[in-house]
């Protein structure tokens, strides 16, 4: 298994439309007030599309008809066009197929998980933060495709707004609710696309009307392990919850799985993920796919036992998720059980993920944005 060269920056494509969660609220004043038209206009819009989940200029009958094409065009073009559905799981879950401006196809997972004694109703949506991914792990059909553009905030945030308003209108099994979670394991090195990853959460967070109002604590951010990266994230003032794709304990088999740990090695990304824990009090989650005698050795799940012992950390374990033309499968179950043992031997929190999507190829490094 040799590695494939990383690829930190995207490819330079025409620039998406302006949008107005790409702006903050003076931003979007000022566009409004070079239009000659005055700046509460740009509240109203953003009254529309944050707090009622209203993208449509024409359905805004408080705006006079006059003007509506003139604002939508400023501040509300159509960023995301619907090429297809994809249901599964009593229409629990949704694969959404998107296509940008530039023809470019990415997607986003809307899954609801039923109330349990132990947990609410959670409603997430899984979202891209780029068009396609440069980091290259031969185990995720989003990496073998390569990295063909950053996405902007507004296409980031405006993934988020249509999953929000799908479940507000109904339109997943289970009826009318509240988006509750967001997760960036989308499409994407989140960390690769930092500026406008940030103005993203930033939109997710802040109260209507200038953003979605989500709690900072019902988001996450995944990565491989961008240890500059994770360092500037803890400065932010953000405090969502972080998650590292780590794969694997050791050095000598992470170097494959995931290329970028020839540049960032496993105690560097684990010290960046404690820096980010200390920093904001909040856990952080380890990722790990469990990949049939690849790396689901007892003497791997001690050696991870042993490094997240006594840190403020969470492990995940990922059934691995068939792609094409892969030649690895998932743990078998027993295994996995044992896996899971020496783990919790070492007093590591662990569980494994309720996989959703995986026959509509909406799971966990299932995403490849075919056409």
């Amino acid at each position: 298994m040799t590695s494939l060269p990383l690829v930190f920056e995207a490819p330079r494509r025409a620039l998406p439309p302006r949008h107005l969660a790409d702006l903050d609220e003076a931003g979007r004043r000022a566009v409004v007030t070079e239009l000659g038209l005055p700046a509460f206009r740009a509240d109203q819009l953003s009254r529309h599309y944050f707090g009622r989940l209203e993208s449509d200029p024409d359905a805004m009958t408080d705006v006079p008809a006059a003007i509506r094409d003139q604002l939508g065009g400023a501040l509300l073009p159509r960023l995301l066009t619907e090429v297809r559905h994809l249901e599964t799981d009593a229409g629990t879950t949704r694969k959404s197929l998107w296509r940008l401006h530039d023809g470019t196809l990415v997607e986003s997972v809307l899954m609801r998980y039923p109330a349990r004694k132990d947990r609410a109703e959670r409603i997430t949506v899984c979202v891209s933060s780029q068009a396609g991914c440069g980091m290259a792990c031969p185990f995720c059909a989003t990496g073998q495709g390569g990295l063909k553009r950053n996405l902007s905030t507004g296409e980031i945030v405006d993934q988020v707004a249509a999953a929000a308003r799908a479940v507000a209108r109904g339109e997943i099994g289970g009826g009318p609710g509240r988006l509750s979670n967001v997760v960036f394991m989308g499409m994407g090195e989140p960390l690769a696309n930092y500026p406008r990853l940030v103005a993203a959460l930033r939109r997710l967070i802040e109260p209507a009307p200038s953003g979605l109002g989500l709690s900072r604590r019902s988001i996450t951010v995944s990565t491989v392990g961008l240890v500059p990266a994770i360092g500037r994230l803890a400065d932010e003032n953000l405090d969502v919850t972080l998650a590292v794709s780590l794969h694997a304990p050791d050095d000598e088999l992470r170097d494959t799985l995931v290329p970028v740990n020839t540049r960032w090695k496993v105690a560097e990304v684990l010290a960046a993920a404690d820096a980010y824990a200390a920093r904001t009090g909040r856990r952080y989650s380890i990722e790990y796919a469990m990949i049939r005698a690849v790396n689901d050795q007892p003497w791997r799940a001690d050696r991870l036992g042993e490094l997240l012992s006594n840190r403020l950390a969470h492990v995940n374990l990922i059934p691995l998720n068939p792609t094409p033309g892969s030649e690895w499968d998932a743990s078998p179950k027993d295994v996995e059980r044992e896996f899971v043992r020496r783990l919790q031997g070492h007093g590591v929190a662990v569980t494994v993920r309720d996989t959703r999507g995986r026959d509509i190829d909406g799971a966990c490094g299932q995403l490849a944005a075919s056409g």
